[in-house]
């Protein structure tokens, strides 16, 4: 009840802001073109720096994404070159038994010192082929070693932005060769 009756003293709304504008030195020149100037430099911002800043950080997710996914694909490799192996020394296990039945059974035939040689020679086919899937095994992880240093090399590249010096590759990727053996 009271602000109606000062603000139809002093000659309305407009007049009241006026003299509180000029009491605490507002400038209504300065005040627009501060707001232009404001909304320029805001323009300018987004347009020359934001933008660019978001555009290389989503090029950037994208990368690690792709690397996670081929770490995922390494780690499947992995698996299976690991059942690979199994099913190898599974059959080898198998053939070798096979092998040392037969050998087995003719030997009684043949005596105790054929049965010496028999035996003898199965289990040197059974070593043979444990050394097979040894080295197949040892193979494989070498070769997918090098593959997932090369990616760990390349993603780590990828991701700080930087070339890496030979001595920083070497290093991870010997780093990631122990955690694979692991």
């Amino acid at each position: 009840m009271i602000a109606p009756l000062i603000l139809a003293q002093s000659g309305g709304i407009a007049e009241t802001a006026r003299n509180v504008g000029e009491q605490f030195g507002f400038n209504t020149v300065l005040f627009f073109s501060q707001v232009v100037s404001f909304i320029v430099v805001a323009f300018l911002l987004n347009r020359f720096a934001y933008r660019p800043i978001i555009s290389i950080l989503e090029a950037r997710r994208a990368k690690i994404a792709e690397s996670l996914a081929n770490a995922e694909k390494i780690k499947q490799q992995l698996a299976d070159a690991e059942a690979k192996h199994a099913e190898i020394l599974a059959r080898a296990n198998d053939e070798a038994q096979k092998m040392i039945e037969e050998a087995r059974a003719s030997a009684a035939a043949l005596g105790e010192k054929r049965l010496q040689q028999a035996i003898a020679d199965a289990e040197g086919v059974i070593a043979k082929a444990n050394e097979a899937t040894r080295l197949e095994r040892d193979r494989v992880f070498a070769e997918l070693r090098g593959q997932i240093g090369r990616l760990v090399v390349d993603a780590t590249s990828k991701v700080t932005g930087k070339m890496l010096t030979p001595e920083d590759q070497q290093r991870l990727s010997q780093e990631a060769a122990r955690e694979v053996a692991a």
